[in-house]
């Protein structure tokens, strides 16, 4: 008969606990991507004064999760996990390339490519589970791969043994953070009401990972026309807070 002495839930606690720090770190705006240099558009809209206040920063950013980030970021995210599970790096090649063709807007492109060629470069760095990794990180240095954020952040969380689920809520989030953080700096609100629109904007951020992250690679697919000219004005300004 087995005595459980302790050690075996002390075994799992710590692995529980490991895990949830690994989260902490890499959904932390401390770490060194450059989201917090980003609004995606946000400040150009707030240029042409065409938002106002915490309710149109919570509509923007549902419309970024309902018909950009869900559809496309969401959908590559989650076959990436599928071909670094497999071992295909071949595959996860053609995600990065799907996933940075349908980034229509130049200076987008580029900050997504800049934030995931960072992210891989830092976890090179000093993360142990590196095999995966490695390859990835080698074919974006000779441009086979583009290093997009989701796939790049997908690498990153597999390296960590983080549940997909749990990683591609944390992409969502990392992202709502660096919206609101923006609006913030913009002046467009306070710090309590942009507690309020991450909090309010949980149930549209499960929702965007639970419709998407299971989907083909074929459905990929992103629609918000309006944002695009936005960050295509953004593109053209001479002065600016931030790099999008």
């Amino acid at each position: 008969m087995h005595i459980n002495d302790g050690n075996d839930l002390s075994a799992k606690s710590d692995d529980s606990f490991s895990s949830l720090l690994d989260i902490l770190q890499l959904s932390d705006s401390f770490f060194p991507t450059g989201m917090y240099t980003m609004s995606n558009g946000l400040e150009a809209i707030f240029y042409a004064d065409k938002i106002k206040g915490p309710k149109d920063v919570a509509d923007l950013i549902k419309v970024y999760l309902e018909y950009q980030l869900g559809p496309a970021d969401c959908v590559g995210f989650g076959n990436s996990y599928r071909f670094i599970e497999n071992k295909d790096l071949q595959k996860l090649i053609e995600i990065d390339h799907i996933i940075f063709s349908v980034k229509l807007v130049e200076e987008i492109r580029n900050a997504s490519t800049r934030s995931g060629t960072q992210l891989i470069r830092c976890l090179d760095f000093f993360s142990q589970n590196k095999e995966f990794l490695k390859s990835y990180s080698a074919a974006v240095q000779i441009k086979k791969a583009h290093g997009v954020y989701p796939v790049a952040f997908a690498v990153a969380c597999s390296s960590f043994d983080i549940p997909k689920e749990n990683a591609c809520t944390m992409m969502l989030y990392s992202f709502t953070v660096s919206i609101v953080g923006a609006a913030l700096r913009l002046g467009l609100i306070q710090h309590f009401e942009g507690q309020k629109i991450i909090h309010d904007l949980k149930p549209v951020m499960l929702r965007a990972v639970r419709e998407n992250i299971d989907k083909p690679i074929e459905s990929i697919w992103q629609f918000a026309p309006q944002i695009d000219l936005y960050q295509i004005d953004h593109e053209k300004m001479d002065s600016k807070m931030f790099i999008t």
